[in-house]
């Protein structure tokens, strides 16, 4: 007797296990789990449509010109290369100058008196005739670099006008009656309701 009841409760718990089983199969084929990768094809398609659009959007951004700073940096250093162009130009013309001064002197010497010439730092003894012609390449040699360095400061002072005339650049004291000219005129403008917008940089 002992026996059959222990049967059948065991009988009993393989039943309620067997039932738990099969509602648990059941609810998982009625609701199956979505994986990453289970998506619908529609929404993966708008996510990436999405994606697509907003790095687009990011990387196809207006690119922003040079700022006040760099445009005012590059204005002055077009100018120091002006500027020291001009330098070396006078330089060499003092050069000239000195040369043209010993020539002069040495045409009135006796060809065959003995003369000294710097040469790389060393003091060399020479004769007025071997002198002279080599004052007189030297000042031809000078004299075409003047004019080279002329023909580069011609240059690059009309990249220098059309630098300023581009990015508007003003020098500290130019115009000033023109400015408060332009000024009066903008605000004549501004009170009748035609304001207009410019951009100008100002250099000292």
């Amino acid at each position: 007797m002992i026996e059959t009841s222990i049967k059948a409760h065991h009988r009993h718990l393989l039943d309620r296990v067997y039932i738990s089983t099969q509602a648990l199969t059941a609810d998982s084929s009625a609701h199956p789990a979505r994986g990453p990768s289970q998506l619908h094809p529609s929404k993966m398609a708008a996510n990436s449509g999405s994606t697509g659009s907003k790095s687009s959007s990011s990387s196809g951004g207006k690119q922003s010109g040079p700022s006040a700073e760099q445009v005012v940096a590059t204005f002055q250093r077009m100018r120091q290369e002006q500027r020291s162009m001009a330098s070396k130009s006078a330089e060499l013309e003092m050069e000239i100058n000195e040369h043209s001064l010993v020539i002069d002197t040495l045409k009135e010497v006796d060809p065959s008196r003995k003369c000294f010439r710097l040469v790389g730092g060393v003091l060399v003894e020479r004769t007025v005739k071997e002198v002279l012609p080599a004052l007189e390449t030297n000042k031809e040699q000078i004299t075409k670099i003047i004019e080279s360095i002329n023909t580069q400061m011609q240059t690059k002072g009309r990249e220098l006008t059309e630098y300023r005339e581009r990015y508007n650049i003003r020098l500290v004291g130019e115009g000033e009656g023109e400015a408060q000219g332009q000024s009066a005129a903008s605000s004549r403008d501004s009170e009748g309701g035609g304001s207009k917008s410019g951009a100008g940089v100002l250099v000292s």
